[in-house]
């Protein structure tokens, strides 16, 4: 059975809001790394996050520790 990607759940349509409202997060992965950046676009798998040069840089779902919104 194919991943479906569930607008529904509250997680994705916080991501949505980010992408939206052109948030900087801040993306922590499971290296220890800390990456900083705009989201361009999410599907079930990944998301891209755009760095301060609009370069893209594609993030496995399952490699990401937390998302949060840069203060």
């Amino acid at each position: 059975m194919k991943d479906e990607f569930d607008t529904a759940l509250p997680s994705i349509r916080h991501v949505q809001t980010l992408i939206k409202q052109v948030s900087i997060v801040e993306l922590k992965v499971l290296t220890g790394d800390i990456l900083t950046g705009r989201i361009s676009w999410q599907d079930q798998n990944c998301l891209c996050l755009l760095d301060d040069n609009n370069q893209p840089m594609i993030i496995w779902r399952h490699a990401i520790a937390y998302l949060k919104p840069k203060t």
